[in-house]
């Protein structure tokens, strides 16, 4: 049996009864949500103070699929996987504890806390010393400390049933979805905006996402990428929305009609009056971006405040005040970082010699010159999605690359996953070759290979070989199809 005890976020904990019943039973219900879909067996069972997870599998596999997704799920803090089992004396009890935890005991104090229920030839306290003695003895560099030990052995013993931690994981913590409202995440695939998208969920926020187009449709696929990512890796309880808004006709907008100087504050001030209007059509209530105060021209004081005033929705940066490496340390964190890296930069526009002092009274002179109807046609034109159905968009847009879960024996399969990804799980097949290029390099480096051959793109869920797929036949190559097995 698989078990594992999950723990709630402190916050959480120390909420009153009623807040706490409430995102407790949400909790409850997103874990039931997300692992039906790992494995439709598993229990899940609210005890207040904690929730338990339980399937009667001993499979590895699917041990450590729960275990990623339980790191991923907002309001845990961290979880104890649970090892159960029979005994038949106190020595039997301490010989199955130290096959657990002599090698955790390397180098660190320790001490044994036993909780017992039943009748027993020995007590609680004498089961502690036991244990404590004979795993003191075991491991010569650990130390019994009672007090503040680095490492706390907690054993149940339940008449003849003994459950002890085998590993404790941590949690992703903050609160569960959708406990703190909605909000718009301003997306554009970099470093920033998958931090700040990511520290929302984490509070509880159920975060949708609005992308600005700048570049194309091979802007539009990375972002995509990004967007669902992120959401299908922290927020897979809920649904949310992807809006794209072909903003190219604004940016030229903007080049004949703004100064040099204050294009890139208007810029910013149109994205946000039109992700204003994209959060009122559906009924949320703030914005998020991901600036950073000082990082770029548009992200001063002044300039912020000139771009706020455009409206009167409240507009969340969470990343404020982080350093630019602190962020790209959270994205490696999270797993965004080789999306990200890959994203090429889309300026929009580029001034000469852009402002960090914009005077509200000039910006608003400026946009006098301005044709609002070529940004009101713009929101008007947006597509909305279910970011549940990106894969199936790819599908669309990529229908004319065929698909096989067969390959012909001379087929080139080519593994466009991240390093990260092919370590863990490196993709085996029989008289078949495997070319590991990750999507990142694929712009660069796919034209090297021989191009009389073809070649059949590869991922885990099949969604970023698809939309890769889809850019790389924009780009001229037609010898690529999918492989699905």
């Amino acid at each position: 049996m698989i078990e594992f005890i999950i723990k709630l976020h402190p916050e959480i904990v120390i909420k009153s009864n009623s807040v706490r019943k409430r995102q407790t039973k949400l909790l409850e219900r997103n874990l039931k949500t997300i692992l039906v879909q790992v494995d439709a067996a598993v229990r899940v069972n609210n005890n207040f103070d904690h929730l338990t997870v339980r399937c009667d599998s001993d499979s590895a596999e699917l041990r450590q699929k729960l275990i990623d997704r339980l790191s991923c799920i907002p309001g845990i803090v961290n979880f104890s996987e649970m090892q159960s089992s029979q005994f038949t004396s106190l020595d039997d009890i301490y010989q199955q504890v130290k096959d657990v935890y002599a090698s955790q005991l390397e180098n660190k104090t320790f001490c044994v806390r036993v909780r017992r229920m039943g009748s027993h030839d020995f007590s609680s306290i004498e089961a502690e010393r036991y244990i404590g003695g004979g795993l003191n003895q075991l491991v010569a560099s650990a130390k019994v400390q009672l007090k503040k030990p680095d490492l706390t052995v907690n054993l149940e013993i339940k008449r003849n049933l003994l459950l002890m931690v085998r590993q404790t994981h941590a949690g992703m913590g903050g609160f569960p979805l959708p406990s703190q409202s909605d909000v718009l995440s301003l997306i554009s695939g970099g470093y920033d905006s998958a931090v700040a998208s990511y520290l929302m969920i984490r509070k509880g926020l159920r975060t949708h996402y609005v992308f600005f187009n700048l570049g194309g449709a091979a802007h539009e696929t990375g972002v995509r990428e990004m967007a669902h990512l992120i959401w299908h890796k922290y927020s897979l309880s809920h649904k949310v929305k992807f809006v794209s808004v072909n903003f190219a006709p604004v940016v030229d907008e903007i080049l004949e009609k703004i100064d040099n100087g204050l294009m890139g504050v208007v810029l910013k001030r149109m994205m946000m009056r039109a992700a204003s209007t994209v959060a009122e059509n559906l009924g949320i209530k703030a914005i998020v971006t991901g600036e950073s105060i000082g990082q770029v021209s548009s992200q001063t004081i002044a300039n912020l405040n000139a771009i706020d005033r455009v409206t009167d929705m409240l507009i969340l940066r969470p990343l404020i005040y982080h350093d630019k490496q602190q962020i790209i340390d959270i994205a490696k964190q999270i797993g965004a970082e080789d999306i990200a890296k890959s994203m090429p930069e889309y300026c929009g526009v580029i001034s000469r010699k852009p402002t960090i002092n914009a005077v509200l009274s000039e910006v608003l002179a400026n946009e006098e010159n301005f044709d609002f109807s070529v940004l009101d046609n713009a929101v008007q034109q947006a597509k909305v999605l279910d970011i549940r159905t990106i894969d199936f968009q790819a599908d669309q847009q990529a229908q004319i690359v065929s698909e096989l879960s067969e390959l012909p024996a001379t087929s080139i399969v080519v593994d466009i996953r991240s390093p990260e990804e092919t370590d863990l799980k490196p993709l085996q097949l029989v008289d078949v070759e495997v070319i590991e290029l990750p999507f990142f390099r694929l712009q660069s480096q796919f034209s090297t290979l021989d191009q009389t051959k073809q070649y059949y793109f590869y991922c885990d869920q099949g969604v970023m070989s698809r939309l890769q797929a889809l850019v790389m036949q924009e780009q001229g190559f037609k010898n690529i199809a999918v492989y699905r097995p």
